[in-house]
């Protein structure tokens, strides 16, 4: 069996084809918006790792169970995956307390505190907050990551179901199921009282297992198996979902994250998940 490499990059220079075919003993061939390299022989750790730090472009070997046109569902997380920002740090950003929020968020992504503690003590933080202030983050500093509305477009036209996961906020993922036409989403409930948040969530916290548990959920009501499924984030909360997946797909994310997926996306925008499921 041929093993498949994905250079996610449209066009390659002189030099870059001669590292390419140097390390691989044969040109790359280009595809519909990336280039492809099928060999019988696998690239080493050490030489693919040094190939990618002499190229700006990300390098995957697609597994070889993984069947891109069988694929029915796409669950992705919400922040710094689907959207540039951490919705939690940027409306603590409103009360003047993001650096002590964000230093939880970004230790609780690296696997370094429990998840649904670490939320939990953060949202406590946002206790008086006026919930109009939620749109101003919505409005003001919300932005999709690059290449995600030409990959819900793509899964759209391949009848593709999309799935928003998030350990964040409904306030945020209903708005964006609303505008993107999203399928499915799932998200914690900010408890507001008087128009104010009063530091707690509604119900369970949303955290690894809850995706996990939806993804698989969404693929059996979908009659699909779970290797027609692909799991992406950028967090250690998105480890068991991923692990669930048919395919893994860690988009510029956390050390622990990439040591642990199929696919990593360091350089490129979310289209690049196109390539994955075209190749």
């Amino acid at each position: 069996m041929k093993n498949k490499y994905i250079f996610h990059t449209r066009e390659l220079s002189e030099k870059e084809g001669t590292l390419i075919k140097a390390v691989f003993g044969k040109k790359a061939l280009l595809k519909k918006g990336f280039y492809s390299i099928e060999i019988e022989q696998v690239i080493t750790v050490e030489q693919l790792k040094l190939l990618r730090e002499q190229v700006n472009f990300d390098i995957n070997l697609l597994p070889s169970s993984f069947k891109g046109g069988e694929v029915g569902l796409l669950v992705t997380d919400m922040d710094s995956t689907l959207i540039s920002i951490e919705c939690i740090d940027e409306i603590a950003d409103m009360l003047g307390i993001k650096p002590q929020v964000s230093a939880i968020t970004e230790a609780a992504m690296r696997g370094e505190l429990d998840f649904a503690a670490s939320l939990t003590q953060r949202v406590a933080l946002l206790k008086g907050l006026p919930v109009e202030k939620l749109q101003a983050v919505y409005d003001e500093r919300l932005q999709l990551n690059p290449g995600a509305k030409k990959l819900i477009d793509y899964l759209k036209k391949s009848s593709i179901k999309l799935a928003l996961v998030s350990g964040g906020f409904t306030f945020f993922t209903d708005k964006l199921k609303e505008s993107l036409g999203l399928d499915y989403t799932l998200a914690n409930t900010l408890e507001v009282e008087n128009g104010c948040l009063t530091g707690r969530v509604t119900g369970d916290i949303v955290g690894a297992k809850a995706k996990a548990e939806l993804l698989k959920s969404l693929a059996s009501q979908l009659n699909l198996s779970l290797r027609q499924v692909i799991a992406m984030g950028d967090g250690a909360n998105d480890l068991l979902m991923m692990d669930e997946a048919g395919l893994s797909v860690a988009y510029h994310a956390k050390p622990t994250v990439q040591q642990q997926t199929d696919i990593q996306l360091n350089h490129s925008g979310l289209d690049a998940v196109i390539d994955v499921l075209s190749a």
